[in-house]
């Protein structure tokens, strides 16, 4: 076969058609009025999931196509109100029944699922939504992170504040320097019936219950340690009492309070954590294997850097019966917030309350100060847009995930109450406290196992 020759005039002819073309292309797609669709499968769709459900049916551009429960109850609710949506009882079976025909999901079950869904999830390259904590383990945290960011997947943390004009306004003054440098902080979850409606003293019930039929109790566990099923004190919501399936107080609300404070502050692993717990819980030796205290106290020491006063910097944590020093609260001529964080700086302090707007402090001294102009964000809708391309998501894995390591830092610190832990994060290990290192990561129950981390 001869070679066919092609003139410079007629190839610049045919080049210039082409880009013509595509420019056109171009222009028709940009004046579609019809939205990007985003196929989004839902994963846990009772109580907080029923809520997630419903926020991501509101956008426009998403496609509800697939529902996932381990309860008939829930699932039936949902199926109901998307009845062409495909239904599951199995988030195994959803993720290999519909690979080629979802884009996304969002993960809203007990913690101790988290990462065995989101990490198969995101090798199967489907963007992922998942509530706080990330994890259950600091372990899987770091393995889910590295994954996110290796899979170019966009990801979200279910801290839905962040995208708050609250939070984004605190986070803007502090990078501002409103109040100078940083010298401490004090972020507290003092909210009232938190201990009587949400934390048990346990112990387990020594008898066995039949399980609902609505219920399959197998796949609920998942990979958490086997125990017996009991009524009222693990499905629906106390299971966040349990070491087993949930993260103690800190290890959920303490997401929300910290993200303001973490991303303004620029914070990176910390150097050490301390916590001190009630006597009641730390004297009972059933309890601490079991259970979460109703009340602790955290202390992380940070490295300083361009935000801080000083080479090191100071944040605590404050739940159940612990609350922060008088003084700091007296900072605020109001009623303290029962959720909340307050940054004391060189110039002045800033609160900031969980869900509401940021207020600089003494108030008399900073009356007028230039509050930026921002609108409130939807949380999912953020995530959704991030996953069509238009918007950049909030709170991504790769910023959110060594926050949550340091959360759940604090949950091994209160298993190891009075103990100074000095932190390794470059090879995962507590050097002075190599006994701590036990908590980092779970052994998962037979037929459950990540085959890596």
């Amino acid at each position: 076969m001869g070679q066919t020759f092609i003139t410079r005039r007629k190839f610049v002819k045919t080049a210039t058609a082409a880009v013509t073309a595509t420019a056109l292309i171009d222009k028709a797609v940009a004046q579609s009025t019809e939205p990007a669709v985003l196929r989004h499968a839902s994963i846990g769709v009772g109580g907080m999931g029923w809520h997630d459900l419903n926020q991501f049916k509101q956008h426009p551009g998403v496609k509800i196509v697939a529902l996932c429960d381990v309860d008939v109850n829930n699932l039936k609710k949902a199926a109901e109100a998307f009845p062409e949506a495909r239904v599951y009882a199995d988030w195994r079976e959803l993720l290999a029944k519909e690979k080629n025909n979802i884009d996304s999901v969002n993960i809203t079950v007990p913690d101790h699922n988290h990462y065995i869904i989101a990490i198969n999830a995101i090798r199967g390259g489907k963007h992922v939504y998942c509530q706080k904590p990330m994890c259950h383990d600091v372990a899987e945290v770091r393995s889910l992170t590295k994954e996110a960011v290796k899979r170019g997947v966009v990801t979200q943390l279910g801290t839905q504040i962040a995208s708050g004009k609250g939070d984004r306004t605190a986070v803007h003054w502090v990078k501002q320097k409103a109040i100078g440098n940083i010298t401490h902080a004090y972020l507290c979850s003092n909210r009232k019936g938190a201990v009587e409606n949400y934390r048990l003293e346990g112990p387990r019930p020594e008898e066995d219950s039949p399980v609902p039929g609505s219920l399959n109790w197998d796949l609920w566990l998942g990979a958490a340690p086997f125990r017996p099923y009991a009524p009222r004190i693990y499905h629906p919501v106390l299971w966040r009492s349990w070491q087993d399936f949930g993260t103690g107080w800190s290890g959920d609300i303490g997401c929300h309070i910290f993200d303001a404070v973490w991303k303004g502050m620029n914070l990176k692993a910390p150097l050490s954590v301390m916590a001190e717990v009630q006597d009641s819980w730390e004297n009972s030796e059933t309890r601490r294997k079991d259970t979460w205290p109703q009340g602790d106290h955290i202390t992380w020491i940070f490295r300083g850097n361009e935000f801080t006063e000083g080479d090191t910097f100071m944040l605590e944590w404050f739940d159940g019966s612990y609350y922060p020093p008088e003084e700091v609260r007296a900072l605020y001529k109001g009623d303290y917030p029962e959720e909340s964080a307050m940054l004391i700086g060189t110039e002045g302090a800033l609160l900031i309350p969980h869900g509401g707007m940021p207020v600089l402090l003494p108030e008399e001294k900073f009356a007028g100060y230039t509050q930026p102009e921002m609108e409130d964000r939807n949380h999912y809708h953020h995530f959704a847009d991030a996953c069509l391309k238009k918007a950049q998501n909030e709170s991504g894995f790769a910023q959110t995930g060594p926050m949550t390591e340091a959360i759940l830092l604090g949950t091994i610190a209160i298993r190891t109450p009075g103990t100074l832990l000095k932190w390794d994060a470059e090879k995962m290990r507590f050097p002075n406290h190599p006994a701590a290192d036990r908590f980092l990561k779970r052994t998962y129950r037979k037929g459950w196992e990540v085959k890596r981390f």
